[in-house]
């Protein structure tokens, strides 16, 4: 269905006043370009999944000792160019291998043991400043909050190191989690590997960062809006967004509060599609056996839908053409590999996902209290943050919050007091239409955002686009990320794979397919002389 004239002139509004303030930006901005490209990845150990690293440590093949050294060295290598890895626990992490090592030399009951009691057994993994991990801090990029150290371990970080998994660090985030690229006062800004003078993504941009550059193999995530699934995407790494409710979100910060909960997903991010299911049946916990992870999944008995973009929402930007593309390869190779029909289909409801997304972010909870406001959080534990007045202290340089943040609460200043009728209706609408067409053995492809990885500062021009991934945090529905390849500039593409509630296991299984067809994770380093492209 065509936009109204109305939705076209707000559109044209919106856009031309958008584009006024780019285009006073790029007057405004330095003209310093970052030409430092990442060295390419040269000991192999950094090319095997976590699956393959643990099997081997397990094998005595190798020994923890010397995987954790070899990524201890690529961080070091890679973290000056990419600034991803914001505290690191080098020296626990090498002291935890040197155990690992012992345990294995002394251990009896043979390989299978092991790999039953700790299948991640002495296998380095990375994690999202925002999570509890014992000894580290945890700021989430608040200048007010330097020197909080976590006392004890978030339960997906638990259940990962009682899974025999070896932190190396915690990972750079925006501030509080809530913008699309990793940049904060405290810790500086996070670069995308592919090109140092684009974003990674957010709120899990540092994740994404370092584990693109092959500084980890697996690490974590949380998504309200996109925040595993943009840095997967900008960054060419799988990820998987769960169906709400079944990693615990205990111990990280900021707190949920509202209906967050219902919204809210914790889950793998990783370089290798065969990580991804054994790391969410760890850190799902008690709740792994909703999933049904162990049941085996027939492709060719899966329904296929592909929607190309949302219609045309006023406020995000049209999907680039090479996105198009590559999700309609992704369509040609699953009608020839599985003898398939993927069906295009549309919902006139998903142009106002954003609309949806900021109305249900700011729903109260059952007893009627509303979520905890952003302004509050950006000032704790002291007063609630101005933002009017810390923009006058930004334009001067002494404000310590960044321009998305203080934009952010004063956006959150222009919010109804009461929900839009109108657009709790077309959530509802879109829930029951998506929900009714995936059932339980359908996978729907859908664009994660708008373009590849803009360059840095350049969301603050297109605030909307994470509606493309926000809209499923709203759904409840699982979606795991999937990189295909790299566009003509060498940036990373990818598509999202969206099921119905609880059915994760299915677009697990079909990341691993695609990522045989179309190449899956590509070292950057490697990629400077020689961009692929496409499938292959």
């Amino acid at each position: 269905m065509a936009l109204s004239l109305l939705e076209r002139v707000q559109s044209w509004i919106f856009r031309a006043f958008m584009g006024a303030l780019f285009g006073l930006f790029q007057a405004l901005s330095s003209r310093n370009c970052d030409r430092r490209k990442l060295p390419p990845v040269e000991n192999p150990l950094l090319t095997l999944s976590a699956l393959q690293l643990a099997r081997k440590i397990r094998r005595r093949e190798v020994t923890s000792l010397e995987v954790v050294q070899a990524y201890i060295d690529r961080i070091q290598e890679v973290n000056p160019l990419i600034n991803a890895m914001v505290k690191d626990r080098f020296a626990a992490a090498l002291q935890e291998a040197s155990q690992v090592d012992k345990l294995i030399e002394e251990e009896t009951g043979g390989e299978e043991v092991l790999a039953d009691r700790l299948p991640l057994l002495g296998v380095p993994l990375s994690v999202k400043e925002s999570f509890a991990l014992q000894g580290m801090p945890q700021a989430t990029g608040l200048v007010s909050r330097r020197g909080v150290v976590a006392v004890v371990d978030a339960p997906p970080v638990a259940l990962l190191k009682r899974a025999g998994a070896i932190p190396l660090g915690v990972t750079n985030t925006s501030e509080l989690c809530m913008w699309s690229e990793s940049h904060n006062h405290l810790y500086g800004i996070t670069r995308n590997p592919y090109d140092l003078e684009r974003v990674p993504g957010g709120s899990s941009g540092g994740e994404g960062s370092l584990l693109a550059s092959a500084g980890a193999v697996i690490g974590m995530g949380s998504d309200i809006g996109g925040s595993i699934r943009m840095p997967c995407f900008f960054n060419g790494i799988f990820g998987h967004k769960t169906t709400s409710g079944l990693v615990s979100s205990d111990n990280q910060h900021p707190p949920v509060s509202g209906r967050f909960e219902e919204y809210l997903s914790l889950g793998p991010m990783c370089r290798y599609a065969e990580d991804l299911l054994p790391m969410l049946q760890i850190m799902a916990g008690p709740n792994a056996h909703r999933l049904s992870l162990s049941e085996k999944v027939d492709l060719k008995k899966l329904r296929f839908f592909t929607v190309p973009h949302d219609g045309g929402s006023v406020v995000t930007s049209p999907v680039n053409s090479q996105l198009l593309q590559v999700q309609r390869q992704v369509v040609e190779r699953l009608e020839s590999d599985l003898g398939v029909r993927v069906e295009e289909v549309r919902f006139h409801e998903l142009r106002y996902g954003f609309q949806i997304w900021d109305t249900y972010m700011g729903l109260p909870d059952d007893e009627g209290v509303p979520p905890q406001r952003f302004g509050d959080l950006l000032g704790a534990p002291g007063h609630p943050v101005w933002p009017v007045w810390e923009l006058v202290k930004w334009m001067l340089g002494k404000s310590d919050h960044t321009m998305a943040a203080i934009g952010l609460a004063m956006f959150e200043k222009t919010q109804p007091a009461a929900a839009p009728a109108s657009i709790l209706r077309h959530k509802e609408k879109l829930q029951r239409e998506v929900e009714e067409l995936l059932g339980t053995d359908g996978v729907l492809l859908y664009p994660t955002h708008p373009n590849m990885a803009p360059k840095h500062h350049h969301p603050l021009f297109r605030p909307f686009d994470f509606a493309y991934t926000g809209i499923f945090n709203i759904l409840g529905l699982p979606v795991t990320q999937v990189p295909l390849g790299l566009s003509r500039e060498g940036l990373p593409m990818g598509v999202q794979l969206i099921a119905g509630k609880l059915q994760d296991r299915l677009p697990l299984a079909l990341a691993l397919h695609l990522e045989k067809s179309f190449g899956g994770w590509r070292d950057p380093g490697a990629q400077m002389g020689a961009q692929m492209r496409g499938p292959k």
